[in-house]
């Protein structure tokens, strides 16, 4: 994930702070920075906390492992990283295009959240080495996926901390009125 711009409105730990509060009593799952690389660990033992772990202090890091979170299943939920394959920067196309079909749903949600925070959302193809940018299909998804949100297909996961971002970014902005999809312009992703 790629750092964005940094304010003094955007801090990381905020974003702890809110999802925290919105779900560490309900999901036993708390947010945590700092990470050398992002890393779901479900609880080990009974009375534990899932963690979310985002790297270093990147908001938009953050973001993302939250969107995932929020996609993830229960079955999904008590996997380490969710039980999803992953392949480092430096992918064939083939691993790209598998990296590009899962990421769908994670980086519609990143979007939506970036928005409600006022942060500026960047599509990610994690694949720097090899020198392939995200490609116009996965593009076209990303902005399929975040009109299917906007027609109010989003979980209770996904509504609470959209609330949680908006009354901490927008405050008085409700999530019924901001959820449109003309906020969501396919031109606008990059």
């Amino acid at each position: 994930m790629q750092e964005v711009r940094r304010s003094k409105g955007h801090d990381s730990g905020q974003l702890i702070e809110l999802f925290n509060q919105t779900f560490l009593a309900s999901h036993a799952t708390c947010l945590v920075g700092g990470g050398h690389e992002p890393l779901y660990e479900p609880a080990q033992q009974p009375g534990a906390l899932n963690r979310i772990v985002f790297t270093r202090d990147y908001f938009a890091s953050a973001l993302h492992e939250v969107a995932h979170w929020c996609v993830a299943g229960p079955e999904r939920r008590r996997l380490t990283d969710y039980g999803y394959w992953y392949a480092p920067d430096g992918r064939t196309e083939e691993q790209q295009m598998e990296f590009e079909r899962v990421e769908v749903k994670p980086q519609a949600l990143e979007w939506l959240f970036s928005e409600a925070a006022g942060w500026q959302f960047r599509v990610s193809s994690d694949n720097l080495a090899s020198g392939l940018g995200p490609s116009e299909g996965f593009l076209d998804a990303i902005h399929g996926q975040a009109q299917s949100y906007c027609q109010g297909r989003l979980s209770g996961r996904v509504q609470a901390f959209l609330r949680a971002l908006l009354g901490y970014y927008q405050r008085g902005v409700s999530l019924e009125s901001w959820l449109t999809p003309e906020r969501f312009e396919r031109k606008s992703l990059s």
